[in-house]
């Protein structure tokens, strides 16, 4: 469920605004939850993510990805192609402003050519025409910002609906959900469609990956926990060659535990 994620950030003043207060309660809860002296230092509120975890499993099996499915289905792919890169167009905004506050001149320049050149020779972003004059996208959000400047990712966290996140990428969601260009549009049936649609396409592009997921996987929480914090780190590192910061040792296994990778690639057939 982590597509919905695009969605709380784009949803009205007045949704956001419950939606991160009911983040503000879970992540208040997940503080005030016991943990165990044998706890993942990773993933603490273990117990609790699996719950909210299967909830959004249901959730996703029941509604979203059958409407997803049949989205894919019906839609002809030139269409969902352009779906993608006018969503993809949007969010360049956003990476944009996240780019110059890391401090990174030439991703900036360059995410700024790509806005510049899908919005107006693309067609307000349907077409990608930036990837073609290989313009490469920088794509950043304000939690890979708050990493850059050394704010440590905190412990695993699983929000209901959003799905799988951090504390220092959840606390980070009002300011994303802020820089969000969808959310800004005054008619609300028109803001409501799009953010439908960016649902629909983004689950849609994903459900090859999810049949992966649900075969490859013996424990699809842990998989994904470790994919995730995994994709994440890497993000981080990208932007910064501190070592021995906090972002680090989140990322690394617990004391007396083995490494484990998302992917074993030595064990696979």
């Amino acid at each position: 469920m982590i597509i919905l994620q695009h969605a709380a950030l784009s949803t009205s003043r007045s949704s956001r605004t419950v939606l991160l207060s009911f983040v503000a309660l879970v992540l208040a809860v997940l503080q005030g939850c016991a943990m165990s002296p044998n706890a993942n230092p990773r993933d603490p509120w273990e117990p609790f993510n699996r719950n909210i975890a299967s909830f959004n499993d249901g959730l996703d099996e029941a509604v979203v990805k059958p409407v997803a499915t049949a989205y894919q289905h019906v839609t002809p792919q030139i269409m969902r192609t352009g779906v993608n890169n006018f969503f993809g167009n949007i969010a360049d905004v956003w990476s944009l402003v996240n780019n110059v506050l890391q401090l990174k001149p030439a991703e900036s320049v360059e995410t700024l050519f790509r806005v510049g050149v899908n919005t107006t020779i693309g067609l307000v972003g349907l077409i990608d025409v930036a990837s073609e004059l290989r313009l490469e996208r920088h794509t950043e959000d304000f939690g890979q910002t708050l990493g850059y400047w050394g704010m440590p990712a905190g412990p695993y966290v699983v929000l209901p609906l959003l799905g799988p996140s951090t504390l220092r990428d959840s606390l980070s969601l009002p300011v994303d959900a802020k820089g969000n260009l969808v959310g800004r549009v005054d008619d609300v049936a028109l803001r409501n469609s799009l953010i439908t649609l960016r649902i629909v396409d983004v689950r849609a592009n994903l459900l090859n990956a999810g049949r992966l997921l649900d075969a490859a996987a013996l424990d699809k929480y842990s998989f994904t926990r470790d994919a995730y914090l995994q994709r994440r780190r890497g993000l981080i590192k990208e932007q910064t060659t501190d070592v021995n910061s906090e972002e680090e040792r989140y990322d690394l296994p617990a004391p007396g535990q083995p490494e484990v990778s998302p992917v074993d690639t030595k064990n696979t057939p």
